[in-house]
């Protein structure tokens, strides 16, 4: 015999906005954020490796110039930048700002996806592990740093 306000034996914890909130996490927490407006990106006179590194190294003198670390990124798909950044581990003081990972975030925002394939990554230095990983998961293409270009060709999985 069931009935609609019947309680189900091991109804769990609660589940939701409710349940999180009834653990003590805060509903600014819980809250979906919104992206902000972004502005658009500057795209290169004539795109290519150098002109995408040099936007890199932009990002990079961005960094800077706020008091951060220097290090920038941009993330390319099909010839255009869709996602760049400096870095901003000193700014916003999380260590998991490095600029190729905001600029990871940056193009997932704008490209309203987590699946970055056939994007290429530009950073002005060789990504560490995190960075890496993130790319593998993102399914960046490849992976270019530093004034010489090196391509370190698609991303690894860094165990992270």
């Amino acid at each position: 015999m069931s009935s609609p306000t019947r309680r189900r034996a091991h109804a769990g914890p609660s589940r939701g906005r409710r349940g999180l909130l009834a653990l003590g996490i805060s509903a600014a927490l819980v809250r979906p954020r919104r992206a902000p407006a972004a502005e658009p990106i500057r795209q290169p006179a004539a795109p290519g490796p150098e002109a995408f590194m040099a936007r890199a190294v932009e990002m990079r003198e961005v960094a800077l110039a706020g008091g951060d670390q220097g290090y920038g990124a941009v993330v390319v798909r099909d010839g255009r930048v869709v996602g760049e950044a400096p870095s901003r581990v000193v700014t916003a003081g999380d260590p998991t700002a490095h600029a190729e990972t905001e600029a990871i975030r940056d193009a997932a925002r704008r490209l309203g996806t987590r699946d970055l394939s056939g994007c290429v990554l530009y950073s002005t230095s060789p990504p560490c592990a995190m960075c890496e990983t993130a790319a593998y998961w993102a399914r960046i293409e490849r992976l270019v740093h530093g004034p010489a270009l090196a391509d370190s060709g698609a991303p690894r999985y860094g165990g992270c």
